[in-house]
């Protein structure tokens, strides 16, 4: 319950006393007052140049937040990806994903606890001889190393880096050689894709985002007199960028539905491609709405765009969740098909 109280001295004055609140609206609440004090496009710009924005961790930590979802916070998995929306609303510059995804699965065996202080495990895509694409991997103490089809998840403790990258966002991301303390963990929902909801609910997150500049910008810029947001194909692209993001908001929020049932990779898989799909359409047209504008370095909507562009390739694409779900499917034959599709179980 430790991280419960944490946000409750945060949101509430010091004078009130127990307040029955909602508690995933109260995480909500709390995230957007720290990101939007934080998260300015200089820190965003910073981060990409390789500095790590050690104030807004210590912050999240201060405030619990590396915690969501873990045993003993008090938190469930659902406010744990409702934390994830507000931060790739904001565009975190921090591996919350693999911080929280990484505390949690450690949490869950009675012999290991969540990264302490301000540690923290990042976690990447598992070969047989590295473990690859671990954001912020430079500055963890612990990376886990994932694989598709394995409810294994790999443990390294104290790992030497091997190469120093990034993402097409600029996110830091590195490469490790399997080397060290390793075991492994086994979880009951598929690691693989857990990491790639997770991915689903911060594009969900930056895809609002990304709408709020095109009906921010369509509203402030002026054309031959008159607001653009007045043109009837700026209305239509906004419309059209509108449903998107309302139907990614709702594949997301499906797949988190799904935890811990039989139906979860199916979810997961429909959930990741149609998100990955509205990506592309919602990029396009608000650019398109922003003009030559959008596509300057100076101006914050790229922050945005290529975050999305990157995380719908990671862990896997809209090919590859489409081929899976279409296998399962099919595997059930026709008879079953129509049943399982219109239903929820």
């Amino acid at each position: 319950m430790a991280v419960l109280e944490k946000f409750y001295a945060a949101s509430l004055p010091a004078d009130w006393g127990y307040v029955d609140m909602d508690t995933r609206q109260l995480i909500i609440d709390t995230a957007e007052k720290i990101f939007a004090d934080h998260c300015q496009k200089n820190l965003l710009d910073s981060a990409e140049q390789g500095t790590f924005p050690q104030d807004l961790w210590e912050k999240i930590v201060e405030n619990g937040f590396h915690q969501l979802g873990s045993a003993g916070s008090g938190t469930d998995a659902a406010d744990l990806y409702a934390f994830l929306k507000v931060c790739g609303r904001f565009s975190v510059p921090l591996p919350m994903v693999e911080v929280l995804l990484s505390n949690q699965w450690l949490s869950s065996e009675a012999s290991e606890t969540t990264v302490s202080g301000l540690d923290f495990a990042s976690i990447g895509r598992l070969n047989d001889t590295s473990i690859n694409q671990v954001p912020w991997g430079r500055k963890a103490n612990k990376v886990l190393g994932v694989a598709a089809d394995s409810h294994k998840v790999l443990v390294m403790g104290a790992p030497s880096i091997n190469e120093q990258g990034s993402n097409l966002a600029g996110e830091a991301h590195d490469t490790f050689l399997l080397a060290g303390t390793e075991r492994e963990i086994e979880l009951e929902d598929s690691p693989f894709a857990q990491m790639a909801l997770a991915r689903t609910n911060l594009m969900a997150g930056g895809l609002q985002a990304t709408l709020d500049l095109g009906l921010q910008f369509a509203s402030e810029r002026s054309q031959f007199g008159r607001s653009i947001s007045k043109f009837q194909a700026i209305q239509h692209s906004l419309a059209v960028v509108a449903a998107e993001v309302a139907a990614a908001q709702r594949a997301a929020d499906a797949a988190v539905d799904a935890l811990g049932t039989d139906r979860f990779i199916d979810e997961v898989s429909a959930s990741k491609a149609r998100v990955g799909e509205a990506v592309g359409i919602v990029a396009e047209q608000v650019h398109q709405v922003h003009g030559a504008m959008g596509f300057t370095y100076e101006h914050r909507l790229h922050h945005f765009t290529r975050r999305l562009w990157a995380w719908r390739d990671e862990w896997g694409n809209e090919f590859y969740w489409q081929a899976k779900l279409g296998s399962r499917l099919a595997a059930m034959g026709a008879d079953k098909v129509w049943g399982y599709i219109a239903t929820r179980g």
